[in-house]
Order: structure tokens, then C-alpha cells, then sequence
């Protein structure tokens, strides 16, 4: 099983990385992806990439860190890429937040910016929504991004879905879905093919349902694929063997 989103830079595992990772490991969670968000947190990224075999990273802004001065942000992500090419199995986490302060034109023109560099480099990105499927596929539309990625914590309609697995996205499946409330994004998921889904917990963020208020962590995405099996009415195993499938043949390459 893969947790395809995991933020173990953050502060927030600091005091404990060792223990949280052991946890995921026995039950079960063979590989972690820690997507980038500020240029800050590459550094912690790469290194924790280097301890551990099990970790995979790839660098991005994320459109709630991203600072007046883009331009010299986006500059450093073009050399990052450069010089750590051989660690990177992704651009992300990227995309568009209708929640944040920062002008939308700003966010596009840095979303745009980092997809012509994922595909300069032939890398799949990973996309962050909030309030912004219609844009992010205006994007994707307008500047012909062809390497593929994942939505991160897809929620939506099955046209959305459509649309996005069209341009060649898997969807990351998270917290969400445990959650009853979530009745639009459990019947998608539930009609959706297994080889469009990866399983994901986006820890410290987004707790399964009965851990409100915890810090959210890796160990937490068995209960996600628990609830994916429930809700599309398979074995825990399926899904497990599925969704680690998907994992491998969009991050292949790298």
C-alpha cells in the first residue's frame, strides 16, 4: 500500500519521522511521496529522501505559500529541477486555491509557468483545487500539458473526473471519502475504474473520519483503502494491489 501524499517535512513530524514511518510500515504502507510546497522545504525533502529508501519527493509551490517575489521562486523550482532531476518523480504540489490571498492571474501565471517546466523535464505533476476544477482544466487545456499527474484529494462529480482522467490524471483518494457527508465524491469514486485511483492521506491534513482533530499520518491510508473497498464493494487487497499498480506506472519513469 502507498500513501501517494504525505507532508513528512513539515514541523509537525519533526520530533518523531522515525516512529510515524515504523507505524505505516507495519501495517502494511510500502512507499510514501512527500510533495513540495515551498522552496525552503526541498532541502528537508531531499534529505529525508536520502534516509529513507521508502520515500519518493517531488519539488513545487503550492499556491497557499507562494510570496510576491514568484519570479525568483519559480527560478530556484527550474534549478532545483536541474540539479536534483535524478530525485524528482513529480512537479507539485501545484494548482489553484479560490480560498487564498493571492490574485488569481498571479496563481495561474505560476501554475502555468511550473507545468511547462514538468513537461521540459517529462514529469507528471500533482494538482491542488480548492473552488477551481473549471479553471486547473483551463489550464491544462491552454498550455497542452501532456505528462499526466494526479488530482490531490479529488472531490467532485464524475464529469469532473471524466474530464480530468481525459487529460491523462489519476485521482488521489483520501479523507474524504470516509466521511458519509461526502455523498457526491463517494458515488464518483465508487463508479470510477480502479486504475484511476491512488490512495493518499495528505498527514499532518485531512483526518479519516474518527481522528477530527489529530494529526492526520501515513498509517491512517489503510483506513482509506478500507473505506474505498467498502464503498465500491471489493477486497481491501484489490484496492491495495490496484492502487500501488497505478502508483508505479505514472511515476515509472523516475
Amino acid at each position: 500500500m502507498i500513501d501517494s501524499h504525505c507532508h513528512l517535512d513539515f514541523d509537525d513530524f519533526t520530533d518523531d519521522i522515525s516512529e510515524v514511518l515504523e507505524r505505516a510500515r507495519n501495517q502494511g504502507v510500502t512507499r510514501f511521496l512527500i510533495p513540495g510546497t515551498t522552496p525552503s522545504g526541498w532541502q528537508r525533502q531531499c534529505q529525508l529522501h536520502g534516509q529513507h529508501d521508502d520515500i519518493d519527493i517531488a519539488f513545487g509551490l503550492h499556491p497557499y505559500f507562494l510570496q510576491q517575489d514568484n519570479e525568483q521562486a519559480l527560478g530556484s523550482l527550474e534549478q532545483q529541477l536541474a540539479h536534483a532531476a535524478d530525485q524528482a518523480v513529480a512537479v507539485g504540489e501545484i494548482g489553484l486555491d479560490a480560498t487564498v490571498d493571492v490574485p488569481e492571474k498571479e496563481q495561474i501565471a505560476v501554475l502555468d509557468r511550473q507545468l511547462s517546466l514538468a513537461k521540459e523535464a517529462r514529469l507528471p505533476v500533482i494538482l491542488h483545487h480548492r473552488k477551481t476544477h473549471h479553471l486547473l482544466l483551463a489550464r491544462l487545456k491552454a498550455t497542452g500539458f501532456d505528462q499526466g499527474g494526479v488530482i490531490h484529494a479529488f472531490s467532485g462529480s464524475k464529469e469532473v473526473a471524466d474530464a480530468y482522467r481525459d487529460h491523462g490524471f489519476l485521482l488521489g483518494i483520501g479523507g474524504t471519502v470516509t466521511y458519509s457527508r461526502a455523498k457526491k465524491t463517494r458515488a464518483t469514486v465508487a463508479a470510477m475504474p480502479v486504475s484511476a485511483l491512488l490512495l493518499e492521506t495528505d498527514s499532518p491534513d485531512m483526518p479519516v473520519c474518527g481522528y477530527q482533530g489529530k494529526r492526520n499520518e501515513p498509517v491512517r491510508v489503510t483506513d482509506v483503502a478500507a473505506e474505498l473497498a467498502a464503498i465500491r464493494d471489493c477486497a481491501v487487497n484489490e484496492i491495495d494491489a490496484a492502487t500501488t499498480n497505478n502508483y508505479q506506472r505514472l511515476f515509472s519513469s523516475n
